[in-house]
């Protein structure tokens, strides 16, 4: 014991206060695990280290010390006197307790006051949290070990807390690798840190102690400082090095290190990392801090500590030896102290001597010294007690000899100890063992005194009751009883025992049963009752005494079995595979039911199956129905195989007897009639003399997999089965199989393991799939595994997904083993693939089958309409519908046999419905009872040749007799038809002859087929000719399914080769395939030789046709390849057979090793094709240089381009030149012709290669990729990624009404190149052409429409091959109420006025002039510079004058003053055009007034009306010169003079117009209604009337507005001559008040300007508005003129200010219009200006505004990615989630429900209401109402007084109308318990509906209620 510390010293009745251990004990807390609280544990925490740390030092004198003592006893005396009568009446009954409590309690202080009368001992009561214990491990488990505690007392350490985690994480990681028994053994003496006792009240025995061997804990108070030499410590091996190993003491501070001993070497290769070891510090490095340690196990015994200053009670550690002396004996040990001031016990049990006297107290003088070691120490209490026993003393545990359960007949009593017990001697070998009897375990009844019925030295029998293995002792007991029961420990526990046992707890898992002598058992849930219970049984109760059987005794877990038939079971029992005998009948329990069979259960573990034809079932009985899992069931061992585990059961108890003729054996042929048919089997009468049953299951029926399911449907009782397999017997039940693999294989299916051959191929079927592999049955039971890496090539695809249980397949025996008889499979296609046509002859044979079947089900008389349709015969039959996808066919003779021709097959013919067509027969479908026909010419060909006379028949065989098909010959041959299991193809070579290939084999049904398309090249075996057995179909097999894997394991090992890159060497050929020779060479390697290897240029087509398989050649090695050689295809060696390498040149080495990617832009290359698609044709340069050609760079001809996987077939040479090269890739890019483009010019013109390929005027090959609307003509594809625009007039190459008939999209078509425009941003504008050749000659002169000329078929491609009076057509490009446009050519456009539309009266111009049709016409007018073109449909209204005449200049002279209206504002000066008159002038800059005009648009107009006097007339150039200085005019008012003119003219008065509404000449010469005037006669109009000018800003007298009245005046030109002037003067005056008027009122009115100048000038105004930007847009694509449009859209993006969010917006979603329409592609250009919006406006919006165009135009994918994309960006925005829900609901599409989940999910929860009420809105008035409701019904159940929720509600529910539904909504409504004023509410609208309906007697009811309530309220 030790000293106090300062903290004691104040308190000197520490002994009265530690009287009372049990209440100490309360007031402890139980701690979590893993976590020591530092209140009680001292060696934590840093303030209870003593003050005076060498045990009892103090400041005080002896003297004074003593005199404090003595004032400290007697007031201790004091208390006890004031006490003594407190508890008089209890000190007798007290008296024994007060002797356990001294006994029980842990004193400290026994060198201050009295001696205590008992040593300090460790027991349950007294343990706590923080001691430090000596312990020996008595076992170490996989998460725990358990340690023996001095006092015989057991804790327990888990795995976690075994020991500190190492800085490596080797012993940290290795938690499933058994480390706790690498790191410690049984025996191992160990210091212990107690974490946690569990309190439990009730029983103390039941306490856990949980312990903690972490040297962290342990040294928790250890510093490099306290360390000195001598001292021994622990710590762990952290690594091991050369010299040593490192190790750790648990403490982060310092480290250490332990040198290996040289003589003890085998130790120190036991050691491993984490182990901990024990040494005696030699030296301490402070400055490294590092403490060296020694290993010497005698040094290390025989260290004690020595006398150190400072040490502490915290330093002392349990098993630390001390040198001792005796102070004092107690009454139950003696009293030590050590290390100067430290005192300690020993109890009895661990003094020096094994068997102490009675008087050993004799034996311990005082001051007498011992070696004597810690054997615990308690901080709390700074108890500490010792051991002198001489083993632990030697740092050993001591011999554990005895067992629990021995008994010792001749035990010798060494002492009496009186009223505790007896220590008896135990003759045990090879020293005999101490035990202890305690008082309660001497006899059955209670012995009043020891010392009288035993005497020392007398012998007893005794029985070992337990161990104490730290101390060496044993416990014993002498009663009577302990001898007499069958179990007494663990071990005395046999299988099959029947014994009583008290039942002392129960739960729902079991009931806990106890033996008589104690040792307890299990009885689990399942084993207290005969059948399943859910819940223990009643007779179950605690202390209730019950009759047990042992089921099975393991790891000293007990488990027995109440199970009435088992307990009282008379037979044998069966505990272990080595009992199970054949003919053996015992009793067992049902575990598991199976399909096929039951397991059962036995004693200690022993399980065995019983196969379902054991069983005593009938043939397709349920096993559920006759048994249930726990079932005691008697059974007979009819096998048993003890070396596997296994046991073969039955539960018939005599074996049915049948002679060996009935017998029927697996792999037995049988025929059978079927007796009924159930949901998974089909039962079977087998014809056989023995008159069994048999089941046929779902999956055997067939080897495809639905056609199983189709013939199971067909089947009914009655149907007689041929051939049938018998697969196995269980009992009288047959297993059988219709399978048609194993059928006609039966003779080679094994059915024993010695029937197996290694390397051969074998048919079965799964039987059982699991994750790591799958199990094939053959024959009985016999089964073999596939592992998972041998049963598929990709290891990452799940096994379930690739075979299915009952499948068919074909099996690789890869190993057998004999003597485990296991058999290792192989399932990859590789090496199983089909060697036969049987898979697909078995599904056509099957299809006849079914078909048959289904036919009389339908009662159909057979297929004898299959006669009428023979493959490749020719049909009639009658169109019956045409469909996108192909045509539908009926047939007169067949009502319900339809044909269907699909679009490969119609051979470009167009048909129409109800059309007779004959067609050639491709394939016959007689279970859906379809034809496939065909229309091209070869097949129709081919069965009119079949069809010829006999003598031409014979002249064709014997022509072409050498041609004829063979079984196993390979030929190329052409899909025609992709079915869903197989391909009809044709053979070119043998005439086209029809073929069926299966497109999968046994073992790949399950794995999608690989992709086939119409018209593909693929190379087949012939496997079956036509003949009855094939129903008359020649059978193929696919070379891609018979391709096999080279994986051998000989091949992966081979030998190295002595052979290097550039030897030669003699090869011979193995194999010939169009891109490379395979050939072998040396020992046993292989190589190839690529097909450019073959010669110098690759310019030979087919250099491999010379060789022969088995010639031998030299070849040069180039390399060795990169991949290794069991990766299909690829070989380990590249050979070379080219000439030049051949030759034996010196730089052989340096051009093989200088293979550099050295290929440039426009080099001719040339290569062989390997790979063709539809789009790509494959090319192989060299060995690793690849190159490709696009299909439209391979011609221009649409019917080669057509054929384009025809052309290019693999092995094809072709020459190219390189546009593209990717040297990372090394890959090429080619085209056919020479390149336009040079190199020099290359960088130029496109630095990215875009399109360098094509020139203009070239003829190139394109597809149409888009019609466009209109006529916006065709968008063509050039390239892999550009595009060209067709325009809408260079489609064909004659003028014809419907340019765009005939072309359709992905059609190909050869194209002509006009104009290439390579922008700066990097887009590449193409305009194409698709006529075939330029027009005649552009120069014919002026003609009349009459003359008789054609001229129709001319195009016209410059305006300046245009002149007046020509005779043009062209296709109306726009049209409104004044005229319309028309496209004469890709540039030039030409208008057409109202007036010239035609000599009639037009009513309505838009619908006799649609967009789009082709009109003939005269050109009136053309400007050259300008571009503008007007012509004229009139027929009508010739002048027979002479041309002179006919000439509106004429009427012009020289001076006039006329007045005029400028058209157009140039720099140079005005363009007038002269009132009246088609004649349009010039005015020059320099003419305009007599100073210097600077800037003409600030001072002149279009459109305003000007004076201006002529000064030249040109007539030969058609040019008038005018002019308005003012000098030119005289002072007085001038009248301008009207021109002649040979027309009538006629003047009238204007109304405003509006600027929307555009105005055009009207050529009518009356007026009609009053709304139209008279109007001069277009072809009096100018030359040159200006085109960009819209039409409704031409020249023109408007339309009379309002008036309703119109003057007309009629008169000649010599009449205007001779009127009087002052009227002249009049009307000018008129004209001009009524313009001026009219601009007035379109400005007030803010009408749509009408041209451009007006436009510009309104945005001048408002800069900011959206709308007029827009208008402006919308004005120019009126025009045609989009590029325009498009600027003007990028101008108002620039213009409006930032802060106008909203009108920006408004520009981005008209931009999005635009690229819509006219983008070039559309998607492309429209996601571009998306990206740009996003950038500016806020993005929600931007998606929103993309979104609604999507919907407008009907884009639903785009709108749907958009939707998408939207949902994850804005996934808390409510109105997202709701267009999300509107567009589902638009398209009736599923999924609604998923999608209002996820919204939930991700919107805010104060948004919910709003989003669900909204949904159920849009399901009212879109989806379904019910949904509406529930989502309605939902809120109002959360939110019932929610007044807007319940108004909502009703109103959707009121626009569907069912009144009986809303009157009962109302009802619920009015009936809530809500405010007055929403009660109001509902009350009003309640009414309002009624009188809606109009009922009065429901109108005064919803009075009533209303009046009800009100009353109710005021009430």
């Amino acid at each position: 014991m030790a000293p106090p510390s300062k903290k004691s010293k104040s308190k000197p009745n520490l002994k009265y206060l530690q009287r009372s251990p049990k209440k100490r004990a309360k007031s402890k807390e139980s701690h979590p695990y893993g976590a020591v609280s530092s209140l009680k544990l001292p060696l934590q925490v840093e303030d209870d280290v003593p003050d005076f740390p060498r045990g009892g030092g103090s400041l005080l004198s002896r003297e004074e010390r003593n005199e404090v003592m003595a004032v400290a006893d007697k007031g201790f005396e004091a208390d006890q006197r004031v006490l003594k009568k407190r508890k008089k009446e209890k000190r007798v009954q007290n008296r024994n307790q007060s002797a356990e409590d001294d006994l029980g309690s842990l004193f400290g202080d026994g060198t201050m006051g009295k001696l205590p009368r008992f040593a300090n001992k460790i027991t349950l009561t007294n343990v706590s949290s923080g001691m430090k214990l000596w312990g020996v491990i008595a076992e170490v488990n996989e998460k725990d070990i358990v340690v023996s505690l001095p006092g015989g007392l057991r804790g327990l350490v888990r795995a976690c807390d075994a020991f500190d985690p190492i800085l490596d994480d080797e012993v940290k990681g290795d938690v499933e690798s058994s480390y706790l028994s690498r790191i410690y053994h049984e025996g191992q003496l160990v210091s212990c840190v107690v974490l946690q006792v569990d309190d439990d009240r009730k029983e103390i025995a039941k306490r856990k102690i949980w312990l903690s061997l972490r040297l962290s804990l342990l040294h928790k108070s250890l510093t490099l400082d306290t360390i000195q030499e001598g001292m021994v410590l622990s710590a762990y091996v952290k690594s091991i090095e050369d010299h040593g190993f490192m190790l750790h003491f648990g403490l982060p501070s310092f480290a250490g290190f332990m040198q290996k001993q040289k003589q003890s070497d085998s130790r120190n290769l036991e050691i491993s990392i984490g182990q901990l070891l024990q040494g005696v510090v030699k030296s301490v490095d402070r400055a490294r801090k590092v403490v060296h340690l020694s290993s010497d196990a005698d040094v290390v015994s025989k260290c004690v500590i020595k006398d150190l200053k400072g040490i502490s009670i915290d330093l002392l550690v349990p098993g630390m030896m001390v040198n001792a002396r005796v102070q004092a004996t107690l009454e139950n040990g003696i009293m030590l102290s050590f290390l100067s001031y430290f005192t300690g016990t020993v109890d009895i049990f661990n003094l020096d001597k094994t068997f102490p006297p009675s008087n050993w107290k004799n034996d311990y003088t005082k001051n007498l010294k011992f070696n004597a070691r810690i054997l615990f120490i308690d901080p709390s209490t700074r108890a500490v007690g010792l051991t002198l026993n001489p083993y632990l003393v030697s740092n050993k545990a001591p011999l554990s000899i005895v067992k629990i359960g021995d008994i010792f007949d001749q035990s010798k009593v060494v002492r009496v100890d009186k009223g505790s017990g007896l220590l008896l001697e135990l003759p045990t070998l090879p020293v005999p063992t101490p035990a202890y009897v305690n008082l309660a375990d001497v006899a059955d009844k209670e012995v009043g005194k020891l010392e009288k019925s035993f005497k020392e030295g007398s012998l007893v029998r005794v029985r070992v009751l337990g161990y104490r293995h730290l101390e060496g002792l044993a416990t014993g007991v002498l009663k009577t009883s302990a001898f007499e029961g069958l179990v007494f420990t663990h071990s005395d526990v046999k299988p099959g025992m029947v014994v009583k046992a008290k039942v002392i707890a129960v739960d729902s898992f079991g009931a806990i049963v106890q033996f008589a002598s104690g040792v307890k058992a299990l009885c689990p849930l399942r084993h207290m009752s005969e059948f399943e219970i859910a819940k223990p049984r009643k007779k179950f109760q605690v202390g209730v005494e019950l009759v047990f059987r042992v089921l099975g005794c393991k790891s000293k877990r007990i488990t027995v079995t109440h199970k009435k038939t088992l307990v009282k079971s008379k037979l044998e029992i069966l505990s272990s595979y080595a009992d199970a005998t054949d003919g053996l009948i015992t009793h067992g329990w049902i575990t598991k039911i199976e399909k096929h069979g039951c397991f059962v259960r036995f004693y200690n573990g022993v399980q065995g199956f019983a196969p379902r034809s054991e069983l005593g079932l009938g043939p397709g009985s349920d096993i559920g129905s006759m048994y249930h899992v726990e079932q005691v069931v008697k059974c007979r061992v009819f096998k048993c195989i003890p070396a596997s585990h296994r046991i073969y059961l039955s539960f018939n108890m005599t074996p049915t007897r049948m002679s060996e003729d009935e017998r029927l054996k697996p792999g037995s042929l049988v025929s059978g009639i079927v007796e009924r048919v159930t949901p998974q089997a089909v039962v079977v009468d087998v014809n056989a003399s023995s008159h069994m049953k048999g089941t046929i299951s779902l999956e055997h029926l067939a080897d495809h997999h639905g056609l199983a399911a189709s013939l199971m449907s067909a089947i009914k009782p009655g149907y007689h089965f041929d051939q049938l397999l018998v697969l196995d017997v269980e009992g009288n039940n047959l297993v059988l199989t219709a399978k048609y693999s194993l059928v006609n294989s039966s003779q080679q299916l094994p059915h024993d393991v010695s029937q197996i051959h290694s390397h051969s191929v074998v048919h079965g079927y799964i039987c059982n799939i699991i994750e790591s592999g799958c199990f094939v049955r053959f024959l009985g039971r016999l089964t073999g595994f596939a592992p998972k890496s041998k049963a598929i090539d990709d290891r990452r695809s799940d096994l379930s997904e690739v075979f299915y249980v009952g499948q068919s397949v074909r099996s690789n025996i890869l190993d057998v083993s004999s003597d485990m008889r296991r058999i290792t499979l192989s399932l990859k296609q590789s090496l199983c693939c089909s060697t036969d046509a049987s898979f697909i002859q078995e599904y056509f044979l099957l299809e006849e089958k079914i078909a048959k079947l289904q036919a009389l089900d339908s009662g159909d008389p057979g297929l004898r309409w299959v006669d009428g349709f023979g493959i490749c015969s020719i049909v009639e039959g009658k169109v019956h519908e045409i469909k996108d996808f192909g045509v539908a066919v009926s047939f007169e003779k067949y009502n319900d046999v339809y044909g269907f021709i699909s679009h490969c097959q119609l051979a470009e013919t167009t048909l129409e419905n109800n059309s007779v067509i004959r067609a050639a027969v491709l394939d016959v479908s007689r279970i859906e009872r379809l034809i496939d026909l065909s229309l091209k010419p070869v097949f129709i060909k081919r069965a009119k040749e079949d069809n010829s006379t006999m003598q031409s028949l014979k002249k064709k065989r014997k022509r072409e007799a050498q041609r004829d098909l063979e079984v196993n010959q390979i030929v190329d041959a052409i899909v025609e038809i992709v079915k869903e299991n197989y391909l009809v193809v044709s053979l070119p070579t043998y005439n086209f002859t029809i073929g069926y290939a299966s497109l999968a084999d046994y073992n790949t049904q399950k794995l999608p087929p690989k992709h086939f398309t119409n018209g593909q090249s693929v190379s087949a075996t012939v496997m079956a000719l036509p003949g009855p057995a094939t129903g008359g179909r020649l059978l193929l097999l696919l070379k891609s399914l018979s391709d096999g894997l080279e994986t051998s394991s000989s091949k992966r090992a081979k030998r190295k080769s002595g052979y290097d890159v550039g030897s030669l060497i003699e090869a011979e050929i193995t194999e010939i395939k169009p891109l490379e020779l395979r050939v072998k060479f040396g020992s046993g390697f292989h190589g190839r030789i690529h097909v450019t290897e073959a010669t110098d240029d690759n310019s030979v087509e087919s250099p491999f046709s010379n060789y022969r398989i088995g010639q031998t050649l030299t070849a040069r090695i180039v390399s060795k390849g990169n991949k290794p050689e069991n990766v299909r295809g690829i070989y380990g060696w590249e050979l070379s057979i080219k000439p030049s390498l051949l030759r034996g040149s010196n730089e052989i080495h340096e051009m093989l090793s200088s293979e550099e990617f050295n290929y440039s832009y426009g080099q001719q290359v040339s290569g062989f094709v390997y790979k063709i698609d539809s789009d790509w044709a494959w090319l192989t340069v060299s060995r690793n240089v690849k190159a490709r050609l696009y299909v439209l760079d391979s011609s221009c001809e649409p019917s080669e381009l057509t054929e384009f996987q025809k052309r290019f077939y693999v092995g094809k040479a072709l020459s190219g030149y390189i546009i593209s090269a990717n040297k990372e890739k090394k890959l090429l890019r080619l085209v056919l012709h020479e390149l336009a483009v040079g190199v020099a010019e290359l960088s130029e013109n496109d630095p990215d290669h875009r399109l360098c390929h094509l020139a203009e005027g070239s003829l190139v090959g394109g597809r149409i990729s888009k019609i466009l609307p209109g006529v916006g003509g065709l968008l063509v594809q050039v390239d892999q990624h550009h595009y060209g625009k067709v325009h809408f007039t260079d489609i064909t190459n004659s003028w014809v009404s419907n340019p765009l008939s005939g072309y359709h999209e992905g059609q190909f078509v050869k194209c002509k190149v006009l104009e290439i425009d390579r922008a700066v941003k990097g887009t590449v504008h193409v305009d194409l052409s698709l006529r075939s050749a330029p027009d005649a000659s552009r120069d014919m002169g002026s003609t009349e429409l009459n003359a008789g000329m054609d001229t129709s078929g001319q195009h016209v491609d410059k305006i300046t091959d245009l002149h007046p009076n020509m005779v043009v057509q062209g296709y109306v490009k726009n049209v409104s109420s004044r005229g319309c446009f028309i496209m004469l050519s890709r540039k030039i456009d030409a208008k057409i006025l109202l007036s010239n539309l035609s000599d009639n009266f037009v009513e309505n111009p838009e619908k006799e002039f649609p967009v789009g049709k082709l009109v003939t016409g005269k050109v009136l007018s053309v400007e050259p510079l300008s571009k503008r073109v007007e012509v004229s449909l009139k027929t009508s209204g010739e002048s027979s004058a002479p041309k002179s005449e006919t000439n509106p200049l004429n009427h012009i002279t020289v001076g006039d003053v006329v007045s005029g209206r400028i058209k157009r504002i140039e720099s140079y000066g005005l363009f007038i055009s002269i009132g009246h008159t088609n004649v349009v002038g010039l005015c020059h800059v320099s003419e305009l007034a007599d100073d210097r005009v600077d800037d003409l648009e600030t001072k002149f107009k279009t459109g305003e009306k000007v004076t201006v006097k002529v000064l030249k007339v040109d007539k030969d150039r058609n040019r008038v010169s005018l002019g308005m200085k003012s000098s030119y005019f005289n002072d007085e008012e001038v009248s301008p003079t009207p021109p002649r003119q040979s027309h009538d003219i006629a003047i009238g008065t204007n109304d405003p117009v509006k600027l929307a509404e555009p105005t055009i000449e009207n050529t009518s010469n009356e007026c009609d209604s009053g709304h139209d005037l008279i109007l001069a006669d277009a072809e009096s109009r100018a030359l040159v009337p200006p085109l960009e000018v819209p039409l409704d800003d031409i020249e023109s007298l408007d339309i009379e507005g309002g008036a309703g009245q119109c003057e007309v005046n009629v008169t000649t030109g010599d009449t205007i001559e001779g009127k009087d002037q002052r009227r002249a003067k009049k009307k000018a005056r008129e004209e001009r008040e009524r313009e001026i008027r009219a601009a007035e009122e379109r400005l007030l009115e803010k009408d749509i300007p009408r041209n451009a100048d007006e436009f510009e000038k309104l945005i001048r105004s408002s800069p900011n508005s959206s709308f007029i930007w827009i208008k402006y847009m919308a004005f120019m694509l009126s025009m045609a003129d989009i590029e325009k449009a498009r600027s003007i859209a990028e101008r108002a993006l620039r213009t409006i200010n930032i802060r106008e969010e909203s009108e920006k917006l408004n520009i981005w979603v008209a931009y999005f219009n635009l690229e819509n329409e006219y983008g070039n592609p559309p998607e492309e250009a429209v996601t571009k200006i998306f990206q740009r919006a996003l950038q500016y406006c806020d993005p929600k919006k931007v998606h929103l505004a993309l979104l609604g165009m999507y919907e407008r135009t009907e884009q639903h994918k785009l709108a749907d990615e958009l939707l998408d994309k939207m949902t994850r960006k804005f996934k808390h925005s409510c109105q997202v989630w709701l267009r999300k829900i509107q567009s589902l609901l638009k398209r009736n599409s599923d999924g609604i429900q998923s999608v209002v989940n996820r919204a939930l999910l991700s919107l805010p929860r104060h948004k919910h209401i709003k989003f669900i009420s909204q949904t159920a809105i849009l399901e009212f008035k879109c989806g379904i109402p019910d949904r509406g409701r529930s989502m309605f019904e939902g809120m109002l159940r959360e939110y019932p007084k929610r007044t807007d929720l319940w108004s909502v509600y009703l109103d959707q529910e009121i626009r569907l109308g069912d009144a009986d539904l809303i009157r009962a909504l109302f009802e619920r409504a009015i009936s809530l318990s809500l405010p007055p004023k929403k009660m109001k509410f509902l009350f009003k609208k309640y009414l309002e509906y009624e009188k809606s309906i109009g009922d009065e007697e429901r109108i005064e009811s919803v009075k009533k209620k209303a009046m009800e309530y009100v009353e109710n309220t005021l009430a």
